[in-house]
């Protein structure tokens, strides 16, 4: 190629000479021609320009809880537990005391805390606040 190409540095300069000759213009304010635009523009208020608006404040980022995994497609069932205590080589249900002790009670409660003392054959149970007790016998 035979013509050279201005490389953007330059151009850039170029541009700041151009600008540098032109003559700088001012802004002039006219007089009001009449002496009653005279009067209007000093009854009312200059007009300013409008002013700048405080930038508005950036809401700070929502915080994003990290994502559990998924819950598996299969569904694991929960194990049938079997629970006995065994004392003196005879052995009993756990839920074969806890269905006694709510006949024991005669009514529902919300709460049962139960103590199997089994050298005593008993079991002491809290329901509700309402203490009691009741033989358990080991066969």
């Amino acid at each position: 190629m035979a013509t050279t190409k201005k490389t953007a540095a330059t151009k850039a300069a170029a541009e700041k000479e151009t600008a540098a000759k032109e003559p700088v213009k001012k802004a002039t304010t006219k007089a009001p021609a009449t002496k009653a635009a005279a009067a209007k523009t000093e009854e009312a208020p200059a007009k300013k320009a409008p002013a700048k608006k405080a930038p508005a404040k950036k809401a700070a980022p929502k915080k994003v809880a990290p994502k559990k995994p998924e819950a598996k497609a299969e569904v694991k069932a929960e194990a049938k537990v079997d629970f006995f205590v065994e004392f003196g080589g005879v052995q009993v249900s756990i839920d074969e005391v806890i269905k006694n002790v709510k006949l024991t009670l005669g009514k529902d409660a919300k709460e049962i805390s139960v103590y199997l003392k089994p050298e005593e054959s008993k079991a002491y149970f809290v329901a509700d606040g309402e203490e009691k007790e009741m033989d358990v016998f080991f066969c």
